[in-house]
């Protein structure tokens, strides 16, 4: 598991004082609002956050030290990482970054279905897509009637398939 984790990039500038325009990665723009302290690079270079609030769909944020649009515009396309320490998640869901690869198999028989390569956020529900053997998709809803064990640490998805998902015809 990757101690730091990928959270937004920085999109554009905003004003003349420095503040960058971030697209969040994570549930939404107050998330990314809450962190403190941001990282380049995953966790070589850490950039303190002076100030952050949402806007929209963005976030928009004031470093430590960037106080021009000049040096607000250097920062631009840059990818913004959180330690993975400082991200507290509810019991039961978990970082989209540890279930991609993961070998989902059947609740019941321990058939394998595929791995993950991909997740949807619908806003209902997640969508995991998953990949078998032939290269063939699938998408299973994040739903407690289907995902019924996720082991993070062995990397293995327990589901029960709603009916007609994996049949052949």
């Amino acid at each position: 598991m990757e101690k730091y984790l990928e959270i937004a990039k920085i999109v554009s500038v905003h004003g003349l004082k420095g503040e960058v325009k971030a697209e969040p990665w994570c549930d939404s723009p107050e998330d990314l609002c809450r962190h403190k302290t941001l990282y380049f690079s995953k966790g070589d270079k850490e950039i303190r956050v002076k100030s952050a609030r949402a806007q929209k769909n963005m976030a928009i944020l004031k470093f430590e030290g960037v106080n021009s649009i000049e040096q607000a515009q250097k920062l631009r396309g840059s990818i913004l990482y959180a330690d993975r320490d400082s991200i507290h998640l509810p019991k039961g869901t978990y970082f989209v970054a540890d279930l991609m690869g993961m070998t989902v198999e059947d609740f019941d028989s321990g058939k394998i279905y595929g791995k993950i390569t991909m997740v949807t956020q619908t806003g209902a529900n997640d969508v995991y897509h998953i990949k078998d053997q032939n290269g063939k998709m699938y998408y299973i809803p994040a739903i407690a009637d289907v995902v019924k064990e996720t082991d993070i640490e062995s990397s293995v998805m327990k589901i029960t398939p709603l009916r007609g998902l994996f049949d052949e015809n």
